[in-house]
């Protein structure tokens, strides 16, 4: 009996699948990591940092092994949210520095909003950096529902607050929505920002989709005064790693791993895992030198954050969803960031035709989904002409030119992460949150096939299957002799270079020289593209910007500086109140008119009545004179 009834269950849950299931909106949860390397995870062959739950997820879903982004965060988070490379909404050039009255231009229509009109509840959690100055800058006045986080492009782990890169301000920088949140002080950046996720999501009504970006400070340093923070227990496990500042940093995206694994183990308790997209990202290359070092691994690419090179753009990419018809795989697909917005619409089988046609991006779906080839086949790096540098990518030739930091992000840095020290522990990933809740999952799928007759369409993940991915997700890069000829060496410095990335994808020999053809048509398609590229938009600082005339916060301080005008006026009166005085004075001054006009008509009156007697009493006297001649007659 209770055989039958399991029977007669699943045969429902199949047929409402099938009926409703494909019509319902996906849920879309992006995570994006800051500054993170390409090697700072174990799917990429690391041994040094243990990511069971960031692994756990690339095994199971579709590891992006040739995703791109921009150089640096805010550019990079411009394009993702618009579709559109920084060139064309003027984001190209640097980040939106602290005191810097400028951002994401405001007739740019960005994904929360077009997210927004499909019926989506839209929230932001964590970083923004794209402008706060004036409050139609900030995250609820571009699409979503409710933010909590940081307007800067850092902050302190624990104290929330943000000094200035290069100027001296310093102020507190922790909202929830427009309003400031002094109760998160002393409390870890990373764990603020997974607790208000996990609470979005419990709360969540599911009648409608969900789209939740959440946008992490890790790894990303803190002020420079203490840059590397983490919990002094989680730093305790990484007694392993010999260099202390990598060793905080270990810890710093150890806890942005525990961050992944508890908000996909909230959406599985909330029952939306099985209708959700789960992309996890990071912005740009990792930084291991120089200003706001975090000392994460590129490896092996070359380059740093703030370049031309793969080690700055070519990032950690990975995709999970039941959607995905081939998963547990890894694509050398070329991708960029832009690409996601039309990708998402078309995961979420939206109408695409409300998107504009000038989109960098590209529809990406089926390639992910399907493995069918990709539809891209260049992307541009950048083109920075105040800066002086840029790159173009089309098929597998890369032509780079121009050198950032005075060609000091121009090496190789880091390692393999490889040492007799170092343990990959597949267990780990086995038993890890992210995995546990995608093997529930699998299994049900599983019973539902089996009692379909079907094969499965989806294996739960093993070690074996764990090796096989990581190993194809490893970049491995020839090395070169010290006989290398001089032609093909690359100085950025004094000339632009070429590169095969396909065979060459760590950039030591540059085929300027033997490829001259290439590279003129590299160098005429930069030009078809600075064409049709804005002017950038940044502006300097503005000392009125200084947290000390706003309480102490980071605040939209030229609304302050309106507001603040505005009651500057007499007696701090209110429009109102100042409506009601004028019209009072207007009323004084008719008065005192209508007086004076009824006034002047009284003196004329008077002056015709005198007037008239004077004139009668000359009559008068002309009758007088005339009788008194006549009696003189008689």
């Amino acid at each position: 009996m209770a055989k039958t009834r399991c029977y007669w269950f699943i045969l429902v849950l199949v047929i409402v699948e099938k009926c409703f299931g494909n019509n319902q909106k996906p849920n879309i949860v992006v995570i994006i990591a800051d500054d993170m390397g390409f090697n700072d995870v174990g799917f990429h062959g690391s041994d040094e940092i243990p990511t069971p739950n960031i692994d756990a997820l690339a095994y199971n879903g579709v590891i992006l092994n040739s995703h791109y982004t921009q150089a640096l965060c805010t550019p990079s988070r411009a394009a993702f949210l618009t579709g559109k490379y920084p060139i064309h909404t003027g984001m190209q050039q640097l980040v939106i520095l602290e005191p810097e009255p400028w951002g994401l231009p405001l007739n740019e229509t960005i994904l929360p909003q077009y997210l927004k009109r499909n019926g989506y509840s839209t929230h932001a959690v964590g970083k923004w950096h794209l402008g706060f100055f004036k409050k139609e800058y900030t995250p609820t006045y571009r699409g979503f529902d409710t933010h909590y986080g940081y307007w800067q492009g850092l902050q302190d782990y624990y104290s929330h607050m943000t000094h200035a890169t290069y100027s001296p301000e310093e102020g507190y920088d922790m909202r929830r929505n427009m309003v400031p949140d002094y109760s998160a002080r002393g409390k870890y950046s990373t764990t603020l920002f997974t607790e208000e996720s996990v609470k979005l999501i419990r709360e969540h009504d599911t009648k409608n989709p969900m789209f939740l970006y959440l946008s992490h400070l890790a790894p990303h340093t803190g002020n420079d005064n203490d840059p590397l923070q983490a919990p002094d227990e989680e730093i305790a496990k990484f007694a392993h790693i010999q260099d202390p500042e990598r060793r905080i940093y270990a810890a710093m995206v150890s806890m942005l791993d525990q961050s992944v694994g508890t908000v996909i183990s909230a959406l599985r308790e909330k029952h939306m895992l099985d209708n959700s997209i789960i992309l996890f990202i990071s912005d740009n290359g990792a930084n291991p030198q120089g200003i706001h070092a975090n000392h994460g691994s590129n490896f092996p690419f070359r380059g740093t954050k703030h370049s031309a090179w793969e080690g700055a753009q070519r990032n950690i990419a990975a995709i999970w969803s039941p959607r995905i018809k081939r998963n547990q795989r890894v694509s050398n697909h070329l991708m960029h960031l832009s690409d996601w917005l039309p990708t998402f619409y078309s995961a979420a089988g939206l109408n695409k035709t409300e998107l504009p046609s000038n989109l960098d991006g590209l529809d990406m779906w089926e390639a992910i989904s399907e493995a069918t080839p990709s539809p891209r086949t260049e992307l541009v790096y950048n083109i920075d002409d105040v800066l002086n540098y840029g790159g173009i990518r089309q098929g597998k030739w890369k032509y780079v030119y121009g050198s950032t930091n005075k060609g000091k992000a121009d090496k190789w840095f880091g390692d393999a992460g490889k040492n007799t020290l170092y343990n990959y522990d597949q267990n780990a990933i086995l038993h890890s949150k992210v995995n546990s809740a995608l093997a529930g999952l699998i299994t049900y799928q599983q019973m539902r096939e089996k009692n379909e007759k079907k094969s499965f369409s989806v294996e739960l993940m093993d070690k074996r299957k764990i090796a096989e991915l990581r190993a194809a997700a490893t970049v491995k890069c020839p090395s070169l002799g010290e006989d290398q000829l001089e032609s093909t060496k690359c100085n950025l410095v004094d000339s632009p270079c070429l590169f095969n990335i396909e065979e060459d994808p760590c950039e030591r020999t540059n085929l300027a020289a033997v490829r001259p053809n290439i590279v003129t048509n590299l160098e005429r398609a930069i030009m078809r593209f600075r064409l049709s590229a804005v002017a950038p938009r940044n502006v300097p600082r503005d000392p009125n910007a200084d947290p000390s005339r706003w309480n102490g916060t980071w605040t939209n301080w030229v609304d302050c500086e309106n507001e603040a005008k505005r009651s500057r006026l007499p007696m701090s009166l209110s429009p109102v109140a100042i409506g009601l005085i004028c019209l009072a004075g207007l009323t004084v001054v008719l008065l005192v008119v209508v007086l004076l006009a009824i006034s002047l008509c009284r003196r004329k009156r008077s002056r015709k009545g005198f007037d008239r007697e004077a004139k009668a009493q000359k009559e008068g006297a002309k009758m007088i004179d005339g009788e008194r001649t006549g009696w003189e007659q008689i």
